[in-house]
């Protein structure tokens, strides 16, 4: 996979310090004074705390860094390929695709964003909290990413409540202090990622089960009215069932889902879609 020129980012940098911050004040704050690191339970939670808080990192670094997809300076629509019913269009013209800023031909699901400046495959949106655009060869990981941050966000809020039952008579003052500033900072942080990484997960969980973006799902909803009043019905062309759409989107291994790899999604130039009769066996290639 290609990579995307690497720049100082103040919202990288601030999730990376919050990224930091849960996972010492969770370890060395929460784990120790319900359990104690040098326990056996200690020692669990604070190695699945931090397996947890690895793989995060690594898989939102994929995410930073990884090059969400762009179109190939060859790129050429065949509108006489029988095996790719689907040629999008612009909404005015009847004209395949064109992206003027980038004088070039889109393919299907591509759009151009307007911060990267340049066309993206499969484009979801631009995350600021990323850098980078979300789209075809770093969905899966920004997608595997939130799912790792709400599981540790979830599990560090249980041992922050567990952490409070237990009383310390070894505490002083200033100690106390620090602890209630700790304790006070990671709830409201924890409560806070919790509640919007939770709503992100969901929403993303939904679009994964369409197979939509989130680009095409505020076109769907205006095609839908547009063929309601017309007295059709619309349906999404790439959806082919929920379960089928979830592989083409973490891959045909169910084990291997919350592994952030991606050597299943094919080249972002062409996507099964429900009219397709057969699956598409390139889409399988890396």
């Amino acid at each position: 996979m290609k990579r995307k020129g690497v720049g100082f980012s103040l919202p990288v940098a601030v999730v990376m310090m919050v990224i930091g911050f849960v996972y010492f004040s969770t370890v060395f704050t929460f784990i120790d004074r319900w359990f104690s690191l040098t326990s056996s339970p200690g020692i669990a939670n604070a190695a699945a705390f931090t397996a947890l808080a690895l793989m995060c990192v690594y898989s939102y670094s994929i995410a930073v860094f990884r090059d969400p997809g762009r179109v190939p300076p060859s790129y050429m629509p065949d509108v006489e390929d029988q095996e790719s019913p689907v040629h999008e269009i612009k909404r005015k013209g009847g004209d395949l695709r064109y992206c003027q800023k980038c004088s070039h031909f889109k393919p299907p699901r591509a759009h151009h964003c307007r911060v990267c400046k340049r066309c993206v495959l499969r484009m979801d949106h631009h995350c600021i909290w990323i850098n980078n655009c979300v789209g075809h060869t770093n969905y899966k990981v920004f997608f595997v990413f939130v799912v790792y941050a709400v599981t540790a966000c979830v599990y560090s809020l249980v041992l922050l409540v567990g952490s409070l039952t237990v009383e310390s008579q070894d505490e002083d003052e200033e100690m106390g202090s620090y602890l209630r500033t700790i304790y006070v900072l990671s709830a409201f942080v924890l409560i806070s990622l919790s509640i919007a990484l939770g709503v992100l997960l969901v929403w993303h969980i939904y679009l994964s089960l369409q197979n939509k973006t989130t680009i095409e799902y505020h076109e769907g909803v205006r095609a839908m009215w547009l063929a309601e009043k017309g007295g059709q019905v619309y349906k999404h062309p790439y959806d082919i069932g929920p379960y089928e759409n979830l592989t083409l989107i973490l891959g045909p291994n169910v084990l291997s889902w919350l592994c952030p790899t991606s050597r299943h999604i094919g080249s972002g130039l062409r996507f099964r879609t429900a009219f397709d009769s057969v699956p598409v066996s390139s889409e399988s290639k890396p």
